[in-house]
């Protein structure tokens, strides 16, 4: 790091410390040429994430809508909201860490129904039903059978 001084491109870390939200790393640095002592702050850099709806429109990811979503696919059952929130987490995640910039909604679809069906099978066929848009009870009937069928494996 580039003392703010003498322009020296060298510095020492003295102490180093996480703020008070965990967010940002706080760093004391001192000039290697110079002694003089500076902060600078360290923060995760971020990219943008735009999700590809169905109908080509593009809009930012929302953790809050997607965690809305699984809310209600496990309203009343056994799923607390740590798991449901951990379960958002671990998709925002893989989302960031794909170094995509956009990304379809039906691949976060999918990525939300298998991480569902592990947690409680009830809440992923609720899901599935609004996601998938089943025309009738037969298209309702063979995604269960499915469940079933992997179930039984």
């Amino acid at each position: 790091m580039k003392c703010p001084v003498c322009n020296h491109p060298d510095s020492k870390v003295v102490d180093s410390r996480p703020t008070a939200d965990g967010g940002v790393i706080r760093r004391r640095r001192e000039c290697e040429h110079c002694g003089k002592r500076f902060t600078t702050y360290e923060t995760v850099e971020s990219l943008p994430l735009i999700v590809v709806k169905k109908d080509r429109t593009r809009e930012s990811f929302d953790r809050n809508k997607l965690l809305k979503s699984v809310i209600r696919a496990c309203d009343k059952r056994q799923v607390t909201l740590d798991q449901m929130d951990t379960l958002v987490s671990e998709i925002e995640s893989a989302l960031q860490n794909s170094l995509q910039n956009e990304v379809n909604s039906t691949v976060i679809g999918e990525m939300v129904m298998d991480k569902l069906k592990a947690l409680d099978e009830v809440a992923y066929v609720r899901f599935a039903s609004v996601y998938r848009q089943f025309k009738d009870i037969g298209a309702f009937m063979e995604e269960l059978n499915k469940l079933l069928d992997e179930k039984k494996r």
